[in-house]
């Protein structure tokens, strides 16, 4: 009989049971593969494995685990010139000037030596616009906002900081007690600092403030006459009148609205999965006296100046 065309014999089916314990078992292997695979994986550099919700502490935050934007390396960004009394001699790598201080001791919090800190020119607007960061953080005299945070993370805040208006001393706008008697004269600010909010919220001047892209650019407004006041931070107020516009004075300083302090903070990548860990460093820093001390050291002309009601 020909057998040429029945049917090949195929193995029996598996019993229902016996066929899902070897695929639940199948599952489970696949599980603990994939998990052992995953820690050994580069970091995933996307948004979503970059958010600031990362656990911290000591082993989350230890410096091999850190995803830095070059292994080994912490790169910090700020603008140039570079600013006294924040940064001395316009050189952000000397350690001098507060927040040169301030990065040297975050970098050792997370576990950087010196030599392994990298400092990269980044202009202001730049660090507070959206899109990816090439530093790990930056430090600007930067103030925490609510509309900022849209586009960037900040750490925890490393000063408080109050707005000052600066005014040469023939001025109209040096007598100035209250900021209303500020309404009638030329006032400036750098441009998306809070400094110009201050003067398009609190002194509301009549005519369109003068904006600048620096600091620089307002200090020579001021100099040649074309502005009567600038407005900036209270430290570097201090630092102007006292070192490069000599024949200018602090007319007062601003409270903080609503009681809350302004504060400056580090400024990160939105969602960087360093967020945590440097806002731990910076906490660290106030918690033990560090950042008082810096202030101390570098900031302490900031003390006292008339505010202005």
């Amino acid at each position: 009989m020909s057998v040429a065309n029945e049917p090949v014999p195929h193995a029996a089916p598996l019993p229902r049971r016996r066929a899902a314990r070897r695929t639940t078992r199948f599952a489970a292997c696949l599980a603990v593969l994939m998990t052992a695979a995953a820690g050994c994986a580069p970091q995933d550099d996307t948004d979503s494995a970059r958010s600031p919700a990362a656990p911290t502490g000591a082993t989350a935050c230890a410096k091999g685990r850190l995803a830095t934007e070059t292994a080994g390396t912490l790169t910090v960004g700020t603008d140039k010139p570079a600013y006294a009394p924040w940064f001395q001699d316009d050189d952000p790598t000397s350690g001098k000037g507060f927040e040169s201080a301030v990065a040297y001791a975050v970098a050792d919090r997370l576990g950087f030596a010196r030599s392994e800190v990298a400092w990269q020119t980044v202009p202001f607007n730049s660090a507070v616009a959206p899109g990816p960061k090439k530093f790990d953080f930056d430090i600007n005299q930067i103030s925490v906002s609510d509309e900022r945070r849209r586009a960037v993370d900040f750490s925890s805040g490393y000063y408080d900081v109050r707005q000052a208006v600066v005014a040469l001393k023939d001025s109209p706008a040096a007598k100035a007690t209250k900021a209303a008697d500020l309404k009638g004269v030329r006032v400036g600010a750098q441009v998306g600092t809070t400094s110009l909010d201050v003067v398009n919220d609190v002194i509301r001047p009549d005519r369109e403030p003068a904006v600048f892209q620096k600091n620089d650019f307002a200090k020579t407004a001021l100099k040649n006459g074309q502005v009567d006041a600038i407005v900036v931070d209270l430290p570097t107020a201090f630092y102007l009148t006292s070192a490069e516009i000599t024949d200018a004075r602090i007319v007062g300083q601003f409270a903080a609205k609503g009681g809350s302090p302004e504060r400056f903070g580090l400024v990160l990548d939105k969602g960087s999965r360093l967020t945590g860990c440097v806002s731990d460093a910076v906490d660290s820093l106030r918690k033990d006296g560090t950042l008082a001390r810096l202030e101390k050291k570098w900031l302490s002309e900031a003390a006292d100046a008339p505010v202005l009601s």
